[in-house]
């Protein structure tokens, strides 16, 4: 309802440049540059002036931003009443679903606990794996959908969502097809020596950030080159034209064709569960409460 962008100008008010802005929205400073450079030329404004201490609003800019809350905020409460109103004559749980948090995990789920709902209906809300905007989807539970099921050991979304754990995924690698590794059925730490291996930056996960450790220590002939700090086809796609190893894990086996992914000799997993808002209503709480008592 609202242009996304104005988070962006929000937060390079804020902060005072475009790189601390950068860091608290988990994007690039090019990204936010491209962003602001965007708005203005959709608001044919110029909203910040530039200098090599920081960027400082304009006049108009300031106009902006003194309204641009105020916009966010009263578009989701729209979209909140509009989505309420739609659904005013049954009850749905909305389930956000994307390649990487695909929906039969969350189906398995509801099937098991689906006759303690007997009056409630299922809707699934597709989303974008965009590395740059799935903090913006994160902060959407409770708006645009009641839950997903994801990995989840980001600090960042944590930050902004509950989580019920259901359970941990191994930790595997992906190759491309012709890769000298890609007929083994299982892998050695050992057979990674010389080779890249493509893994989120430091800083968000505890479980990555142990796994870098402990390969940098033990491992030292493994590479390692950082990813953005989540996942989306993009880093796939890298594996695949660059024929370097990619830490992934077993539910994302049939993401990319082009990559055969595989078992390791190691113990590494990584937590998944079901997402759901800070300030979820009674019904999203009862569900997950459900879930607990069974699991």
């Amino acid at each position: 309802m609202y242009n996304y962008m104005l988070n962006t100008l929000i937060a390079v008010a804020d902060c005072g440049s475009f790189s601390a802005a950068a860091e608290r929205l988990f994007i690039s400073p090019t990204a936010v540059m491209k962003q602001i450079n965007t708005l203005e030329k959709h608001l044919e404004l110029k909203l910040f002036t530039r200098s090599a201490s920081g960027a400082v609003l304009t006049a108009a800019g300031a106009a902006i931003y003194k309204n641009a809350k105020f916009i966010i905020e009263y578009s989701e409460k729209s979209l909140a009443e509009a989505r309420a109103t739609l659904h005013a004559a049954d009850t749905t749980f909305c389930v956000g679903i994307s390649a990487l948090n695909p929906a039969k995990p969350f189906m398995d789920l509801w099937y098991r606990v689906s006759e303690q709902f007997p009056d409630y209906k299922l809707h699934l809300v597709p989303f974008e794996d965009d590395h740059e905007g799935i903090l913006s989807e994160i902060e959407k539970l409770g708006i645009k959908f009641d839950f997903l099921i994801g990995v989840c050991d980001s600090r960042a979304w944590l930050n902004r969502c509950h989580m019920l754990p259901l359970g941990r995924y191994k930790k595997m690698i992906a190759v491309p097809r012709n890769h000298r590794l890609a007929k083994k059925e299982k892998i050695q730490i050992s057979d990674l020596y010389g080779e890249t291996l493509m893994m989120v930056e430091a800083g968000d996960s505890g479980t990555n950030d142990f796994i870098r450790n402990d390969l940098g220590k033990n491992h030292p002939a493994i590479h390692i080159e950082d990813t953005p700090p989540y996942y989306d086809l993009s880093v796939f796609n890298r594996c695949a034209e660059t024929g370097n190893v990619l830490l992934t894990i077993e539910c994302w086996q049939d993401v990319h064709p082009g990559l055969v992914t595989l078992p390791v000799e190691w113990d590494y997993s990584i937590p998944y569960g079901l997402l759901y808002s800070l300030d979820a209503p009674a019904d999203v709480l009862e569900f997950v409460e459900t879930v607990r008592k069974q699991a």
